[in-house]
């Protein structure tokens, strides 16, 4: 039996397996350089070295755990200063107790029956002041404040005017620590940061603050005052996008050194829109503040008329009972004189119809109601442009206090 060796690799093969070999070799000296390459640029990653561990050990201990930091802004500052001064103010009213009335016992007791704001301004012998808005106190039988530490104290009305919707309330002053300083609205800008603090939607939320910027400055709002469907009134206000809700009324807007520049007053917002919010600017709400305090009233000059817009009565009793002509289509119709007032000894008369005062033209109610308020004093003359029966006529009237009529 013969054996076959197997025939020798041909130079061909040789070659072959010779190549593959340092084609291996080439990739590992390539890998070998990569990994020392890494190991050089991060040492944390050699072996034996704990580094990497550590750091990723202490990157995890620190995700885990907090650490607190005090941050400061004008706006943390601003708060800081007037918080405190900021209180709620509850409105108690009288009403009947169920229980003991179905026994035939008709006890009354008293009830919240709304909240709102207020800002303590004074603290002099012992009593507090605060002021809010006339529209939380009004219909109350007691009133309530409650602290920015929630202490309770039993507050006395001292006076309210419904025409700026502003009210003076005084309290003991044993727990106040704090009162607000008043600033100057007429500085103010637009674009400059204000800050709300007030009781939005109730007591739990007090001391709620909101920050927005001066929308607009010197507005004109009109305001429903006794819920008839008419405008009674045209509130000068300030516009901010800072976020007012029921419950604000009354409370704080200040600017960014914690002054009071502002009271707001939801009343006299629209709840249709976002980003419109109103305050009663404080060098208007001054005067007010003081008469109030001290009088417990805002005393006013007054007339002594009662008044119909020209724009109410029908064309038929304009011709035949006013006897206008035809190119008065604005103005005030007097529909009753006080005995004794300004405009009965001045001589005016029920129909007369003013369009005119001290040169400016009076357009309707609330456009004399703001020239009589804002530009008269009490013992002022005022002069008075009217129609009587078609004729053109001029009255000079001397104003008296609205109490004394």
């Amino acid at each position: 039996m013969g054996y076959y060796n197997d025939p020798p690799p041909s130079r061909s093969r040789r070659s072959g397996r010779a190549g593959t070999f340092l084609a291996a070799i080439a990739g590992v000296l390539v890998g070998a350089l990569v990994v020392w390459l890494l190991f050089s640029s991060v040492p944390g990653l050699a072996p034996g070295n704990n580094t990497a561990t550590e750091t990723a050990a202490g990157n995890t201990e620190g995700a885990a755990s907090s650490n607190s930091v005090s941050i400061s802004t004008d706006v943390t500052e601003a708060v800081d200063i007037a918080a405190d001064a900021v209180v709620g103010i509850t409105n108690l009213q009288e009403s009947s107790n169920f229980w003991n009335g179905s026994q035939g016992q008709d006890q009354q007791q008293e009830q919240a029956v709304g909240t709102g704001s207020g800002v303590i301004y004074k603290n002099e012998g012992g009593r507090a002041f605060v002021v809010t808005n006339h529209h939380v106190v009004d219909g109350a039988n007691a009133l309530e404040v409650t602290m920015s530490d929630g202490t309770k104290v039993e507050a006395e009305l001292v006076g309210s005017d419904i025409w700026t919707d502003l009210a003076v309330l005084e309290m003991d002053g044993a727990g106040v620590e704090k009162t607000v300083e008043f600033g100057d609205s007429d500085a103010l800008k637009q674009g400059e940061t204000v800050i709300a603090i007030g009781s939005p939607l109730g007591l739990e939320f007090s001391g709620s603050v909101t920050a927005g910027v001066v929308s607009g400055t010197d507005r004109a709002v009109p305001v429903d005052l006794n819920g008839d469907g008419q405008e009674d009134w045209q509130a000068e206000v300030l516009q901010t996008d800072a976020a007012i809700n029921p419950g604000n009324s009354g409370g704080a807007l200040i600017n960014l050194a914690g002054q009071l520049i502002g009271i707001n007053s939801m009343k006299i917002a629209t709840d249709a829109v976002e980003g419109i919010g109103f305050s009663i600017p404080i060098n208007s709400a001054m005067p007010v503040i003081n008469s109030l305090e001290t009088t417990g009233e805002m005393v006013r000059p007054a007339m002594g008329v009662t008044l119909v817009d020209l724009i109410q009565v029908p064309q038929r009793e304009r011709q035949e009972t006013l006897n206008l002509p035809e190119d008065v289509k604005t103005g005030v119709v007097v529909d009753t004189v006080v005995e004794g007032s300004a405009a009965a000894q001045a001589g005016m008369e029920q129909y007369d119809v003013i369009v005119e005062m001290d040169g400016q033209p009076v357009g309707d109610i609330i456009e004399l109601r703001q020239h009589l308020y804002n530009e008269k004093k009490i013992g002022d003359t005022m002069t008075v442009k009217a129609y009587r029966d078609g004729e053109e006529m001029t009255f000079e009237l001397k104003l008296v206090d609205n109490s004394e009529i």
